[in-house]
C-alpha cells in the first residue's frame, strides 16, 4: 500500500483537530453541571453563576472562557433542545407599492394582485412576476412613468425600458430583503440566545430563525414582526449626566438604607469594618472613581459579577451595577471621559439599571428631555453593554430626525486614513435639516456625538466634526467592512419599509425536546452494538476490523459536525444512523470481493489488495451517487432537512476514508504482524455462493408485481390523497400531552364545534399524547392570530374534563401559510424529478451506455412510486403517523441514493462480465452478475433495515414516519436493484449488449 506515512498522518491529524473540536462540549457540559449543583434546581441561580463564570477561563489548558466553548460546543436542533423557529417573509408588494409612491393606476394595482395570486404557484421571483403581469394588462404604458422620480434619478430616466425598471426594482427588493435580514438579526441578538441560526433564503424572499432555548414565543412574535424604527437623536456629554447619576445613585442608597431594620444596617456596618484595608469613602463621587478603579477593565472583558459588592452595594447601589466610564489621568486619578457613553454594565445587570432608571422617583430627578438607552451590542469578546445618554429633541420629545430621509447608505473604503467608512445619501429635505444638526453637534468646543437609534438600541453614534451640508456623510471609525455593511443596511431601514411578518413557526417544548434526545441516542447507540456484533459474527477476524473502521468513522464525523457548527436535529441522528449503514456497506463489499480472491487461491496479501483494488469502483459509484442526493437536499431543503443532508454528505466523505484507508491500514498491519486474518465463519462461508436465482427470465413477473401495486397506488393518490403534513398542508400542529390516556374520538367531540370539523387528531407515541393539526384562523395575519387559536383550542378542550388541559401541556407548536405549503409542495417535487436526473447523467457519465441510465431512471423512478403508493394506500390503516411532509421527501430521497447505491453495483459487476464473456448471451450474464452480487446485495440491505427498524422502534415519536418510510424505501430499492433495474438493460439493449 502506497502514502501509508501520509495517511497516518493525516488520519492521527484529523484525530486531534476532531478531539479539540469535542472537547468544547465536554467542557462546556461540565460548567453547566456545576451550575445545576450550586443553584440546586432553581433556574435563576444557575442562569445567575453561568453568566458570572461566562468570561472566566474554563477550558485550563488553552485558556478560553465558557462563552468560547458554548460557541463552540455541539449545537442542538429545536427537536432536540427545545425553542421556537421562525419563518418570516418579506412583503415584496408592500415595497414596490412604497416605491410607487403608492400609485393609483389600476393597471399597477392589478398587476401587484395578480403577481401575488401566481407567486403562490409558481417558481419565480415577485419582481419578475410583477412586470409580466403589468405588460400584459398595460401593453403600451412604460413603468418608467410610475417609479421614476427625484429620490432615484442616479438610477431612473423617464424614459427608462420596463427592463431597466426590473432591474431597479430587483436591486431594492434584494437591498430590502438584506436590510430586514440585518435589522432582526439585530433584534434576534438581544434575546441573548446561545447558538442561533439565522438563514437569509433571497431566492424566497424568506429568512429562517432557529431559537433554541427561547421559552418566550409572545415575546419573539412581538419583537420580529414590529416595523423597523430608524431615528436620529442628539446626545448629552458624560460629564454633563454624571452628577445626575451621582444624584441617583444617592437616592438609591437613601432609600435603601431607609427601608433596611436597624439590625441589618449594623451587620452591614460591622461586616464592612472587617473588610482589610477598606477606608471609608468621603464622597459618592469618591466611592464611584474608587470602584472605577477596580472596573477599568470591564470593558475589555471582565464581568462586573467578579465584584467584591459588599464593599459599594450598601453605598452605591446604582454603581455596584453599572460602572461610570472614566480614564486614568496623568496624576493618576480617574477622570470622567468625554462622549455620550455614560455607563458600563454587564449583560445580567442591564435590567437591575433599568429598573433603577425606571422607577417612578427616580424618573422624578431626570429632566423629561433625556433618557438612557443601551448598545445594540456588547462590547466585543465581551457580556458588557454601553449605556448612552440621549438627548430629546421638540416639543414631542423625540428625535432630531427621522430614518426616511436617508435615500441610500453603503460600504465604502477611507480613502484618506484608510479602513472602511460608511456613505451616508439623505434627500433634500433630510439634507436641510442635517446642515442644522451637524452644525450645531460641531460647533461646540467638545464635539458632540449624533446617536443612531434602531428599534431603542443605539447602533451607533459618531462625533460631528464638522457641518454637514449637501446630505452626502462619511461615518468612519474602527469598523471592519462587515460592521460597515450592517450600518448601511441598518440605515437604509428607515427608507424602504419592506414588513417581514411570520408566515410558519414551530415552539417545541423542552420535555419534547429531552424524549427526543433519550429516544435518538438509544437509537444511535443500539444501532451501533447491533451492526458491530452482526459484522463480528458474520466476518470473524475480519469483522473486528470493519468495528474499529466504524468507530473511528462515527468519532470523525462528530468531531467534522461540530468544527463546521452543524446543528444536530433529529433527522440529522437518523443520518448517522443510516451512516452507520453506508459505513458497514463499504466493508461488505470489500469483503466480498476478498473472499472472491481467496476462493481462487490466491494468498491472504494479495486477496486482500485484490479485494480494496476491484471493490474500489463499486465503492466509489455507490457513494458519488448517493453524495449526490446529499447535495440536492441540502441545496433545496431547509432546517432539519439541511441538517441530514449535512450529515449525509460528511458521513460519505468520512466512511471512504475510514473504509478504503484507515481499514486498509489495520490489515497491513494485522499481515506485518503475521496475524491471522479470516474473512467468515463456517456458517457464513457458503452464504448465497453458487446461487442461481432466475431474476431475468422471471423479470415480467416483476413487472407485474410493480406495475399493479404502482397502479393501486395511483388510484388511492387520486380518490383518497395523502396525510399531509402541517408543512404540506398549511395550518397549526399542536403537540399536547394529557393528564391521563384520551381517545381521537374524545378530543374531535370536544373541539369540532370550535375549530371545525376539518381537524385531524392522532396519537403521538403513547395514548396520553395526542398530534391535533387544523387550518383554523389559517388566514388571519393579525398580530395576536396564533394565541387565538391557541385560545380557543384550550378552551374546546376544557369542555370535557377528560380532556381538559393547561397551557403548559402544550409541548410544541408548529404554523404554516398555506402560502409557503404551496411552494414546499412544489419544490419537494421538483427536488425529486431532479435527483432522478442528477443521478441518471452520472450513471450515463460513468456507464457509458443509456441502457444502464434508463435502468437507474426506471429503478429510482419505480421506488418513489411505491413508497408514495405505500404512503397512500396505508394512510388510515397503520397505527402511527403517514404524514407526507419535509421529512418524508428527505426519506425518499435517501431512498433513491440508497437503491442507486445497490443498482450501481450490480450495474459494477454486469459491466465486469461484459468485458470477460463477450461471447455469452447477455441475459445470462446480467443474471449471472446478479446472483454474484446477491451475498453483497442482501447483508447490506439486512443491517441497513436492521439499524431502521431499531430507529422505528427506539427512536421516539418524532421520526417515526420518516424512519418507516426509510425502512420500506429500503426494502423496495433492494428489489428493484435485483429484479428491475438490471432486467431494463436486456429489454431495451439486447442488440447493443451483443
Amino acid at each position: 500500500m502506497q502514502g501509508k506515512g501520509v495517511i497516518k498522518f493525516f488520519a492521527i491529524l484529523l484525530a486531534v483537530v476532531c478531539l479539540y473540536q469535542l472537547s468544547f462540549t465536554w467542557v462546556a457540559h461540565k460548567v453547566e453541571n456545576d451550575a445545576e449543583v450550586y443553584s440546586k434546581g432553581n433556574p435563576e441561580k444557575k442562569a445567575a453563576y453561568l453568566d458570572s463564570v461566562s468570561t472566566l477561563p474554563v477550558y485550563p489548558v488553552f485558556g478560553h472562557t465558557y462563552q468560547y466553548c458554548v460557541d463552540r460546543e455541539l449545537a442542538l436542533g429545536l427537536d432536540l433542545k427545545g425553542g421556537m423557529n421562525v419563518t418570516m417573509q418579506i412583503s415584496l408588494r408592500e415595497l414596490v407599492t412604497k416605491l410607487s409612491n403608492n400609485n393609483a393606476d389600476v393597471a399597477f394595482n392589478q398587476a401587484l394582485s395578480n403577481a401575488q395570486a401566481r407567486s403562490v404557484t409558481e417558481q419565480k421571483d415577485y419582481i419578475t412576476l410583477f412586470v409580466d403581469e403589468y405588460e400584459k394588462l398595460a401593453p403600451n404604458n412604460k413603468l418608467a412613468a410610475i417609479f421614476a422620480n427625484s429620490n432615484n434619478q442616479d438610477k431612473l430616466k423617464y424614459n427608462s425600458s420596463n427592463s431597466e425598471v426590473e432591474a431597479y426594482l430587483k436591486d431594492q427588493a434584494s437591498t430590502a430583503v438584506q436590510q430586514s435580514y440585518t435589522v432582526l438579526h439585530t433584534r434576534i441578538d438581544q434575546f441573548g440566545v446561545t447558538q442561533p441560526n439565522i438563514q437569509l433564503q433571497k431566492s424566497t424572499n424568506r429568512i429562517l430563525i432557529e431559537l433554541p432555548g427561547v421559552k418566550e414565543p409572545e415575546r419573539v412574535r412581538k419583537l420580529l414582526s414590529g416595523s423597523a424604527k430608524l431615528e436620529f437623536y442628539q446626545t448629552y456629554d458624560n460629564t454633563e449626566v454624571y452628577s445626575l447619576l451621582n444624584n441617583i445613585n444617592g437616592l438609591l442608597a437613601a432609600k435603601a438604607k431607609a427601608a433596611a431594620p436597624k439590625k441589618d444596617t449594623v451587620k452591614a456596618d460591622t461586616a464592612k469594618a472587617k473588610l482589610a484595608g477598606t477606608a471609608k469613602p468621603t464622597t459618592a463621587k469618591d466611592s464611584a472613581a474608587s470602584l472605577l478603579s477596580k472596573l477599568k477593565n470591564t470593558a475589555a472583558g471582565k464581568d462586573s459579577a467578579g465584584l467584591n459588592k459588599a464593599q459599594i452595594a450598601a453605598q452605591n447601589p446604582l454603581f455596584a451595577v453599572m460602572s461610570p466610564v472614566t480614564y486614568q489621568g496623568q496624576d493618576g486619578q480617574q477622570q470622567l471621559s468625554p462622549g455620550p457613553i455614560v455607563g458600563y454594565s454587564a449583560v445580567k445587570d442591564t435590567a437591575k439599571v433599568n429598573s433603577y432608571l425606571r422607577s417612578a422617583d427616580i424618573k422624578s430627578v431626570i429632566p423629561q428631555n433625556m433618557k438612557f438607552l443601551w448598545s445594540v451590542k456588547p462590547i466585543k469578546s465581551t457580556k458588557v453593554f454601553e449605556l448612552y445618554a440621549i438627548k430629546l429633541a421638540g416639543a414631542e420629545n423625540g428625535p432630531v430626525l427621522s430614518g426616511d430621509v436617508i435615500n441610500d447608505a453603503r460600504s465604502d473604503v477611507d480613502q484618506q486614513k484608510g479602513g472602511f467608512e460608511v456613505t451616508m445619501y439623505m434627500n433634500s429635505q433630510g439634507a436641510q435639516k442635517w446642515k442644522t444638526i451637524t452644525a450645531e453637534a460641531s460647533a461646540s468646543a467638545q464635539k458632540r456625538a449624533i446617536a443612531i437609534v434602531l428599534d431603542d438600541n443605539v447602533y451607533s453614534a459618531p462625533n460631528v466634526q464638522n457641518e454637514i451640508s449637501g446630505g452626502v456623510s462619511s461615518i468612519s471609525g474602527n469598523f471592519t467592512q462587515e460592521d460597515t455593511k450592517d450600518l448601511a443596511n441598518v440605515l437604509k431601514a428607515g427608507r424602504l419599509p419592506a414588513p417581514a411578518r411570520i408566515i410558519g413557526e414551530a415552539v417545541v417544548g423542552p420535555s419534547l425536546g429531552q424524549e427526543a434526545i433519550n429516544a435518538g441516542l438509544l437509537s444511535c447507540v443500539l444501532g451501533l452494538v447491533v451492526i458491530l456484533i452482526f459484522m463480528i459474527a458474520y466476518y470473524k477476524r475480519a469483522g473486528t476490523v470493519a468495528v474499529i473502521a466504524v468507530l473511528i468513522n462515527v468519532f470523525f464525523l462528530m468531531g467534522v459536525l461540530v468544527s463546521i457548527r452543524a446543528v444536530l436535529t433529529l433527522p440529522g441522528i437518523a443520518g448517522i444512523i443510516l451512516i452507520l449503514g453506508v459505513a458497514v456497506d463499504a466493508n461488505v463489499l470489500v469483503y466480498e470481493r476478498v473472499r472472491e480472491e481467496l476462493a481462487l487461491g490466491k494468498s491472504i496479501r494479495i486477496a486482500v489488495a485484490d479485494g480494496f483494488k476491484h471493490a474500489l469502483p463499486s465503492i466509489l459509484d455507490a457513494n458519488i451517487s448517493t453524495f449526490l442526493t446529499g447535495v440536492i437536499l441540502f441545496l433545496f431543503g431547509s432546517g432539519p432537512i439541511q441538517g441530514f443532508a449535512t450529515t449525509l454528505m460528511i458521513g460519505i466523505i468520512t466512511t471512504l476514508f475510514c473504509s478504503l484507508l484507515i481499514s486498509r491500514l489495520i490489515f497491513e498491519y494485522m499481515l506485518e504482524k503475521g496475524w491471522d486474518i479470516t474473512f467468515s465463519r463456517p456458517w457464513s462461508s457458503h452464504t448465497f455462493k453458487n446461487a442461481n436465482y432466475a431474476f431475468v427470465k422471471n423479470r415480467f413477473k416483476f413487472y407485474a408485481f410493480s406495475g399493479i401495486f404502482i397502479l393501486a397506488g395511483l388510484v388511492s393518490m387520486v380518490t383518497r390523497g395523502f396525510n399531509y403534513g402541517v408543512d404540506f398542508g398549511g395550518g397549526h400542529t399542536y403537540i399536547i400531552k394529557f393528564d391521563h390516556p384520551v381517545t381521537t374520538e374524545q378530543i374531535h367531540e370536544s373541539i369540532d364545534g370550535v375549530i371545525g370539523h376539518g381537524a385531524e387528531v392522532k396519537t403521538y407515541g403513547t395514548d396520553n399524547k395526542m398530534s391535533i393539526n387544523t387550518n383554523y384562523l389559517i388566514n388571519d395575519n393579525s398580530p395576536n392570530a396564533d394565541d387565538k387559536v391557541e385560545a380557543a383550542l384550550i378552551k374546546a378542550l376544557a369542555a370535557n374534563p377528560a380532556t381538559k388541559i393547561e397551557k403548559s401541556q402544550i409541548l410544541s407548536h408548529q404554523k404554516v401559510e398555506a402560502t409557503i405549503a404551496n411552494e414546499v409542495k412544489a419544490s419537494a417535487k421538483w427536488t425529486i424529478i431532479l435527483a432522478i436526473i442528477v443521478i441518471s447523467a452520472y450513471i450515463l457519465i460513468r456507464f457509458r451506455k443509456w441502457q444502464f441510465s434508463l435502468g437507474a431512471m426506471v429503478a429510482t423512478a419505480h421506488d418513489s412510486l411505491l413508497v408514495l403508493s405505500f404512503f397512500s394506500l396505508f394512510k388510515d390503516i397503520l397505527p402511527f403517523s403517514l404524514d407526507i411532509d419535509q421529512a418524508f421527501v428527505a426519506a425518499l430521497l435517501t431512498v433513491i441514493g440508497y437503491s442507486i447505491n445497490d443498482t450501481v453495483v450490480v450495474f459494477d459487476r454486469i459491466r465486469e462480465f461484459l468485458v470477460h464473456e463477450k461471447n455469452t448471451d447477455p441475459k445470462e450474464v446480467i443474471n449471472h452478475a446478479i446472483n454474484n452480487t446477491l451475498s453483497r446485495t442482501i447483508i447490506t440491505a439486512f443491517t441497513v433495515i436492521l439499524i431502521l427498524v431499531i430507529l422505528f422502534a427506539f427512536g421516539g415519536d418524532v421520526i417515526k414516519g420518516f424512519s418507516f418510510a426509510l425502512l420500506i424505501g429500503v426494502i423496495f430499492g433492494t428489489y428493484s436493484s435485483i429484479c428491475v433495474a438490471s432486467p431494463v438493460i436486456i429489454d431495451f439493449g439486447k442488440k447493443d449488449l451483443k
